[in-house]
């Protein structure tokens, strides 16, 4: 293609952090231009926040109706080529409803919708719409997952036996005792959905599960809990996961961690090599085995994989992160977006980003264990998706 795609987006006004996130790294390659947006249901601030940006008043809008009739009214060579939905999470079906049936390309912000029947709606549009539609469960960006995931596809770590996944966080902890006001959104169900803490932070590790490894849940065993008082969604999760191969895992998720900040993590064991993977250390990967002494294979070295190289930026010793991650979402999103433009989609190789059968699934994860964690026979059997 020998133009930059032309980004739409809406929600990222001023003062939200993850519309920030979203165009530094729809950025960060040069091949993507942000040129119109509805950034806030406040007209105002959408204005305001247009302003910021230096874009054209005329392409700041005020409701993301109005942005997707005037867009696709556009003639081809000036209207956007897709848009990023970085909304609360109740406004995702209904705005990437509206796009999709006016004709563009989607990237939405994580989780998919506001409920597993949502998010089947949406994939049945996508599918009779034929667009691309991206989810940017960000943490897939990163080289080193990437690395991991091909140890799986090359069998290197023999059988899978058992899988920990974990995502920590305690920047909540000051709530429980009254100590801070924690305010978030996420934590009210008529916007967040049925979760909070599973919902928001829990499906990047049942996310990250399925990338690396490729395996689904057949059921599981939910324990979640509220230590916040007043709050009626979790701040905390428990799972116990047996996998459809017979594999065995767990998943854990929690905002009143004291002392973790962002601490995703996951650990792979085999019957051959196992494998240890932080976010908060992500240039490195650790490969260990009864056999020998463990490894650490690190970011930006010629002994990587095919897809680690291609996904990183700088020479080893050079520090990549979170943004070169996310751009990385992105960059493949382009891809497909650009075939989809010159009719050459799909293509058979294939698009290394999260789709809309990825939101489904992760969906589907967060009903199911707030179901088991209501239900007296916990145990609770993983939806045919």
């Amino acid at each position: 293609m020998k133009r930059k795609l032309r980004m739409g987006m809406v929600g990222g006004g001023r003062g939200a952090f993850i519309g920030a996130v979203h165009r530094m790294a729809a950025n960060l390659d040069g091949r993507i231009e942000l040129v119109a947006g509805a950034f806030s249901s406040d007209p105002k601030k959408s204005k305001a926040s247009g302003a910021d940006l230096f874009l054209d008043p005329a392409r700041v809008y005020d409701s993301y109706e109005e942005m997707a009739r005037a867009e696709a009214a556009l003639p081809e060579g000036e209207r956007i080529d897709f848009v990023s939905v970085v909304t609360r999470n109740n406004l995702h079906f209904p705005v990437c409803e509206t796009f999709l049936k006016t004709g563009f390309n989607v990237v939405c912000d994580k989780p998919l919708a506001f409920s597993l029947a949502e998010a089947k709606k949406l994939r049945t549009l996508v599918k009779r719409k034929k667009k691309v539609f991206c989810l940017t469960h960000n943490y897939t960006g990163y080289p080193m997952v990437k690395e991991a995931r091909e140890w799986v596809n090359k069998g290197r770590l023999g059988r899978i036996l058992k899988i920990v996944a974990e995502y920590p966080q305690g920047y909540a902890t000051l709530g429980i005792e009254g100590k801070a006001q924690i305010s978030n959104w996420r934590a009210n169900p008529s916007v967040a959905g049925a979760s909070n803490c599973m919902g928001d932070i829990g499906t990047h590790a049942h996310n990250l599960v399925r990338y690396i490894t490729g395996m689904e849940i057949d059921s599981l065993c939910a324990d979640l809990n509220t230590f916040i008082p007043g709050r009626t969604l979790d701040d905390d999760g428990n799972c116990l996961l047996r996998f459809k191969d017979g594999a065995k895992g767990i998943l854990y998720a929690s905002q009143i961690s004291n002392g973790d900040e962002n601490n995703l993590n996951i650990r792979i064991y085999g019957t051959k090599a196992s494998l240890e993977w932080y976010q908060e250390n992500p240039n490195e990967l650790i490969v260990k085995s009864a056999a020998e002494p463990r490894k650490i294979l690190r970011r930006g070295n010629g002994y990587l994989g095919k897809a680690a190289q291609d996904n990183t930026r700088t020479p080893f010793a050079h520090p990549e992160g979170f943004i070169e991650a996310f751009a990385n979402v992105y960059l493949a999103a382009a891809d497909a977006i650009a075939d989809e433009l010159a009719g050459k989609y799909p293509r058979k190789s294939g698009y290394d980003f999260p789709d809309i059968d990825d939101g489904v699934a992760g969906m589907a994860f967060i009903e199911t264990v707030v179901k088991s964690s209501k239900a007296k026979q916990k145990w609770t059997k993983f939806p045919k998706v």
